[in-house]
């Protein structure tokens, strides 16, 4: 299976993210891939609350999701959308943080809620208040591709290992972790902690990310860390995009999984234990 990973820099403007994204679709549609990921947040980063609450949509009817899912469908191509912000009718207002998984029907195969959510204060400068302004999730999700099984989270779940254990015990065979990472601990913790997941798990794991300078129409501009990866079963980085947008393709030998996991079975060798404070 060819895998095209879509490094991108989002503006706050959804349809204009959308056509962009089309067309990358293509582009990695025409270069063989059959499984193609986009990052967190594709069709919207924003740090303005009001602004997301004027552009952004519930899941029905959602105009982005449709014409991804119609892209997935004319190119006949396995999709990931990364995630996509979505109006969800809570009483405090708050989004979904919400990844896809289309198939080449253009059917929705499965989707998930990230589950952690980005509550940080980087730097004095540089901090971040997810929850302000979107709901955590509360499960975990495995979707069948029919290539391989697929564990889904979104971007800080990664620092979160039992939540990959949980999937890889569910038979996932690949895990996707969509990102806009900040370059401050992208810098310092993306690659060790994507390399550790896939190690632990046995498992593919792709991770395509928001790069660069984000345009913002309103609000605070952000930038992110870039560097769309693909670590091999095994440990051993298959692709870093490095900072660019593009379409970054990279072969997967599904093979890999089960050779992994017979060199190390690690995940049949799991004991309980008690704590001693």
């Amino acid at each position: 299976m060819k895998a095209a990973l879509l490094q991108i820099t989002s503006s706050d403007q959804p349809d204009d993210n959308l056509q962009m994204l089309r067309g990358m679709v293509r582009d990695a549609a025409a270069q063989g891939a059959g499984f193609v990921l986009t990052p967190e947040v594709s069709n919207c980063v924003s740090t303005s609350r009001s602004h997301q609450e004027a552009v952004l949509e519930p899941e029905e009817g959602n105009s982005f999701l449709a014409g991804m899912i119609e892209e997935a469908r004319a190119q006949g191509v396995w999709l990931l959308l990364g995630s996509i912000g979505v109006k969800t009718g809570d009483a405090d207002g708050r989004f979904a943080n919400r990844s896809f998984l289309i198939s080449p029907q253009g059917e929705i195969a499965g989707w998930y809620d990230k589950i952690h959510m980005f509550d940080v204060d980087v730097s004095e400068t540089e901090t971040y208040r997810e929850s302000a302004g979107y709901r955590p999730g509360d499960r975990a999700v495995v979707a069948d591709a029919g290539f391989a099984r697929i564990g889904m989270s979104i971007c800080y779940d990664l620092r979160f290992a039992r939540l990959y254990r949980v999937l890889a015990h569910a038979g996932a065979q690949i895990l996707t972790v969509p990102a806009a990472f900040s370059p401050v601990t992208g810098a310092a913790h993306w690659e060790p902690i994507l390399r550790a997941r896939a190690i632990e798990t046995g498992c593919f794991v792709l991770a395509p990310a928001q790069c660069g300078t984000h345009a913002a129409s309103t609000g605070k501009q952000r930038s992110t860390y870039g560097h769309s990866l693909v670590v091999a079963p095994w440990g051993e980085v298959l692709l870093d995009a490095g900072t660019e947008p593009g379409v970054y393709c990279v072969d997967l030998d599904m093979a890999a999984v089960a050779e992994a996991r017979r060199r190390v079975p690690s995940l049949t060798h799991d004991r309980e234990f008690t704590l001693d404070q």
